[in-house]
């Protein structure tokens, strides 16, 4: 008896600490490291869904290509939105940023589905097959862009030094120091 107690007492304190007193601020390094492993497994998912079109050059394939990639970029849309405000000087810029990103991505999803949907006979495959490569592009350009501004936005370094130190920035970029 005394053991449940402590246990609803336990799950009591835990849900607790979840209400009220608003969402904190997570610190540079974990935005930049939840950033970079979301970035991490987007990018593996799209070269996955890119070498198994290759291997199926088929509407099949290009079907569940589309698929993977709408599934990959909505996942990765939603964490870009999850990740919050970073706690630095430029954090609400930083999130207005990815918010963007996000956007954006959906409006090349909806893209992506719309061609590949509308493809039908070997020369919808063709058309359809270009648009993904396209699509791809488009959304790789968007995410430089938004790194790119990233930067430009930590006047202080602050986002620097945290994809500098956050493990998963490290692993993305191939860096072990």
């Amino acid at each position: 008896m005394r053991r449940l107690a402590v246990i609803a007492v336990t799950l009591l304190a835990v849900t607790a600490a979840g209400c009220g007193g608003g969402k904190s601020k997570p610190t540079a390094e974990d935005w930049a490291g939840n950033l970079c492993s979301a970035v991490s497994t987007w990018t593996d998912s799209l070269k996955s869904s890119t070498t198994k079109l290759q291997s199926d050059p088929t509407l099949d394939g290009l079907k569940n290509t589309k698929d993977d990639v709408a599934s990959a970029t909505d996942d990765f849309t939603s964490s870009l939105k999850g990740l919050g405000k970073p706690n630095t000087e430029s954090g609400a810029k930083a999130q207005d940023t990815l918010d963007k990103l996000a956007s954006q991505l959906d409006e090349d999803e909806q893209k992506l589905k719309d061609e590949v949907e509308g493809a039908k006979g070997v020369q919808g495959v063709v058309a359809a097959a270009k648009a993904i490569q396209t699509t791809l592009t488009t959304m790789g350009t968007q995410f430089t862009a938004a790194f790119t501004s990233l930067q430009q936005l930590d006047a202080k370094g602050e986002l620097t030094d945290a994809f500098t130190q956050a493990d998963s920035c490290k692993k993305l970029s191939g860096s072990t120091s």
